[in-house]
């Protein structure tokens, strides 16, 4: 049910009178007031609410056990619930509406002229406050030929405004406004001192404010005072969004349009997407509607079936009050798991020269060794018989690990090659042996070390056929 007028001097008239026992649902856009919520009984309404600011009304639909849903607490951060998000779409309805309510006010064309009977200079408007009535406001004032410059305690949003054309303002003093949801939050008192400054040189400057700023559950902060007001020029406007909670402008009257002594319009306008019916409704009705759509079919996969789904974080953040217990605020979603420490593991150098220097130094060991045993030796005849040992040695390693790996493995293969060296030697001593203990021996090794090679080349075959 949507609150309408009766006449442009009237009161806005409820539809709640229009209710019946078989209605479970109001919707609507302005909070309920005490006789709404009483005629409401233990219904659900969906509607802004504002639980912040509105404790009594909070307090009153929990005394009636009914349900509410907050349309203001939708988790904006949420990318789902983009779709449900009315603060947006009546946001940017205010935003375009402003710069309209302003150019009716004001006495001059937006867009600079340059004609024969003279020149007409481009209005410069300024817009404090560039969330998305902030933005819209910008491109809309851009679009009619305005000089724009743009102001927000979120340095992130100097990208969005140079994007729409406009000018982002800084101060001399460095401070992130940036809160939770996307808000802005609330900033300190030198920052303040010196936003005054330069908000009052620009008040100078410019012909149309424009303002925005807010905090959720927290009055409107001051950012233009009566004082820099005062310093405007004669037929200047500004246009204050933040009213209803408070202002953010020294002049500015609640749903009231004054004019202050120096010739400056005031607009203290709360109902400016309403003076966009169709579009506002359009756009609320279509929040509203998806909404409603997500909690039914899409929650319990159930056709015409309404679900409460604590799970669903759109519906358990804009969920205010459930049959008389209050819900809001929200919990808070569980904090990510911490991150599990991975050990950095460090490049190994690598020493080029290492290589050669254990090279010379196993080949200095070696040739100590060889030193070290002539020098110990008994007679020539057991120098000569160990360097011929040693020697072998070396010839009878470089040949085993010189053979490649044809076989099945490389140990088979490295048998393979020790095998047939003994049998080379074998047959050496086979045909120069005088004694028979020796030719006994010499034959043993000869014969097994054939077994050994036969076998293997044997079985190596067999595995090639299966």
């Amino acid at each position: 049910m949507f609150d309408v007028k009766k006449s442009s001097n009237q009161e806005p008239i409820s539809h709640f009178l229009l209710t019946t026992d078989y209605i479970s649902f109001i919707t609507q856009l302005r909070p309920p007031t005490k006789e709404e919520v009483t005629q409401l009984e233990d219904r659900t309404i969906i509607s802004f609410i504002y639980p912040a600011q509105n404790k009594e009304l909070v307090q009153q639909l929990q005394d009636q056990k009914a349900t509410a849903f907050a349309m203001d607490c939708i988790p904006r951060t949420l990318s789902r619930g983009q779709t449900y998000d009315a603060l947006s779409s009546q946001a940017n309805i205010t935003g375009y509406r402003a710069v309209i309510e302003a150019s009716n006010e004001f006495g001059r064309f937006f867009a600079g002229q340059m004609t024969a009977a003279g020149k007409v200079p481009p209005a410069k408007v300024l817009v404090v406050g560039t969330g998305v009535a902030g933005l819209a406001a910008i491109q809309t004032a851009k679009n009619m030929g305005a000089i724009v410059r743009a102001f927000d305690v979120r340095p992130v949003t100097k990208e969005q405004v140079e994007a729409m054309g406009g000018q982002f303002l800084e101060v001399d003093y460095k401070e992130d406004g940036s809160g939770a949801g996307g808000y802005a939050k609330e900033m300190s008192k030198e920052w303040h001192a010196a936003a005054a400054r330069m908000l009052a040189k620009q008040c100078e400057e410019v012909d149309i404010i424009i303002t925005t700023a807010a905090i959720p559950g927290r009055a409107a902060p001051l950012m233009i005072t009566k004082e820099m007001v005062a310093k405007m020029k004669s037929g200047s406007v500004t246009v204050d969004l933040a009213a209803e909670s408070g202002g953010n402008i020294g002049t500015t009257v609640k749903d009231q349009k004054i004019i202050t002594e120096n010739g400056v319009t005031c607009l203290g306008y709360t109902d400016l997407a309403s003076r966009l019916p169709t579009t506002s409704s359009t756009l609320y009705s279509n929040n509203i509607s998806k909404f409603l759509l997500s909690m039914g079919p899409q929650t319990t996969k159930v056709k015409d079936y309404l679900y409460i789904d604590h799970e669903d974080d759109a519906v358990r953040g804009m969920l205010t009050v459930e049959k008389g217990k209050l819900m809001w605020p929200a919990p808070l979603p569980p904090p990510p798991a911490p991150k599990k420490e991975t050990k950095t593991v460090e490049p190994v150098a690598i020493v080029y020269r290492q290589p050669y220097v254990d090279g010379s130094k196993q080949a200095g060991y070696l040739g100590a060794s060889c030193l070290l045993v002539g020098c110990i030796s008994p007679d020539p005849a057991f120098s000569a018989m160990f360097t011929t040992f040693a020697l072998s040695n070396v010839i009878g390693v470089q040949v085993v690990l010189g053979v490649s790996h044809s076989l099945h493995s490389p140990l088979m293969a490295v048998t393979n090659a020790i095998s047939g060296t003994t049998a080379l030697g074998g047959m050496h001593l086979l045909a120069h042996s005088t004694s028979a203990p020796v030719t006994a021996l010499a034959a043993v090794a000869t014969t097994l070390s054939t077994v050994n090679i036969v076998g293997k080349c044997y079985y190596v075959v067999r595995l090639d056929k299966c």
